[in-house]
C-alpha cells in the first residue's frame, strides 16, 4: 500500500513536471526512452586528470541573497513536508521521499544530493574538455529537476560514480524513471555514453515501454 506521504511526493513530482514527463514550457524535445538513448553519441571514456574539486560545488544557489546554497535549494524544492528555514538557511524538520529506495526520510541529515550523472562520469563523458565555469554550472544545475536529486545517503554512496551498467536504484519501480532521467541529463549536457552503457540503457528502454525523456540543452 502506498503511504499518504509517498502519494504526496508523487503528486508533487507530477506537479513540477520532471524530465521524465513532457513539458513544452521547459523541454526542447521529448522522445521515447529508446529513441533518446539512440541520440547519445557513443565514445570511449577516460578518467585521466579527474579530481572532484574541478567541479566547484555547492554554489550560492538560485538566489545568492537568501543564504541557501544549492544543496538546500534542492532539499527545499523536493520536500514533501517543508522543513523550517532558520538563519543562514539552516533546515530543520521536514520530510522527503527517496525514490531510489522508496523510503520516507525525516529531517535533512539522512539525505545526500545525488548528481544524476556523477561528476566523475561526466568528466569521463566529455566534461574534461569544459571550462571550469561550465563544470561549476553542471555541478549546481538547478535548471532541470532530474540533474540533482535528494536521496538517502546510503543509496547515494552505494552508487558513487557508477553508471547504469553496474548500478541501479534499489527499488525496481524506480528503474524506468532513473533510466529516463540519466538519459535526459546526458542529452541536456551533451555528454556521451560508452558501448556498455548504451547496451544497458537500451535494455532498460525495452523493459520500460511508454517511458519518455524530455530535456532542454543546458546553456
Amino acid at each position: 500500500m502506498i503511504s499518504a506521504l509517498k502519494r504526496a511526493a508523487m503528486a508533487a513530482t507530477a506537479a513540477v513536471l520532471p524530465l521524465t514527463l513532457s513539458s513544452p514550457a521547459q523541454a526542447a524535445e521529448t522522445l521515447p526512452l529508446g529513441a533518446a538513448v539512440q541520440q547519445l553519441d557513443v565514445a570511449d571514456e577516460s578518467r585521466e586528470g579527474y579530481t572532484r574539486d574541478k567541479f566547484k560545488h555547492w554554489s550560492t544557489g538560485a538566489d545568492p541573497s537568501d543564504g541557501c546554497h544549492t544543496r538546500n535549494e534542492v532539499l527545499l524544492a523536493e520536500a514533501v513536508e517543508p522543513p523550517a528555514v532558520g538563519a543562514g538557511c539552516r533546515l530543520t524538520g521536514g520530510t522527503w521521499w527517496s525514490y531510489y529506495d522508496d523510503r520516507e526520510v525525516a529531517g535533512p541529515s539522512g539525505l545526500d544530493i545525488d548528481h544524476m550523472v556523477p561528476l566523475a562520469e561526466a568528466w569521463d563523458s566529455g566534461a574534461s574538455a569544459w571550462t571550469a565555469k561550465r563544470r561549476e554550472a553542471y555541478a549546481n544545475d538547478l535548471g532541470a529537476d532530474a540533474s540533482l536529486v535528494a536521496v538517502t545517503a546510503q543509496q547515494n554512496r552505494q552508487k558513487a560514480d557508477q553508471d547504469p551498467t553496474t548500478w541501479l536504484p534499489l527499488s525496481e519501480d524506480a528503474h524506468c524513471r532513473y533510466a529516463a532521467e540519466w538519459t535526459a541529463t546526458k542529452l541536456r549536457w551533451n555528454l556521451s555514453i560508452d558501448a556498455a552503457e548504451r547496451m544497458a540503457l537500451s535494455g532498460l528502454a525495452a523493459r520500460c515501454p511508454g517511458t519518455v525523456v524530455a530535456y532542454k540543452p543546458a546553456q
